[in-house]
């Protein structure tokens, strides 16, 4: 693979990991979008510059993958404590008991 499209490989690569960026903005670039892209549109990067971004870019690609992983196997992670422990009770074979409110009748 010549040199100009191995950069320009890491570079797509590079952006796909990055968050989305909103449609309403598309013309405006983040400072990390425009940072990536005057890093790669200067004449011949050094070989080192060109590891630490493969480096970054297999670092991404480990978080999002960590994330994934993360959401998948630990799905009461973002519940609060109530609905953590319905559904643990149920993974039981048990049903919480509806809770009595008390109303407050003014007569």
């Amino acid at each position: 693979m010549s040199k100009s499209s191995q950069l320009r490989s890491l570079y797509r690569s590079l952006l796909r990991e990055l968050p989305p960026r909103p449609l309403s903005s598309s013309q405006a670039r983040s400072p990390l979008h425009q940072r990536l892209r005057q890093s790669f549109s200067a004449d011949e990067p050094h070989e080192h510059a060109v590891a630490q971004a493969d480096q970054l870019l297999q670092y991404l690609k480990a978080q999002r993958q960590y994330t994934t992983l993360l959401e998948r196997y630990n799905p009461g992670m973002n519940m609060d404590e109530e609905e953590r422990v319905r559904l643990t009770a149920r993974r039981v074979g048990m049903d919480l008991p509806l809770e009595y409110k008390i109303e407050n009748k003014k007569s």
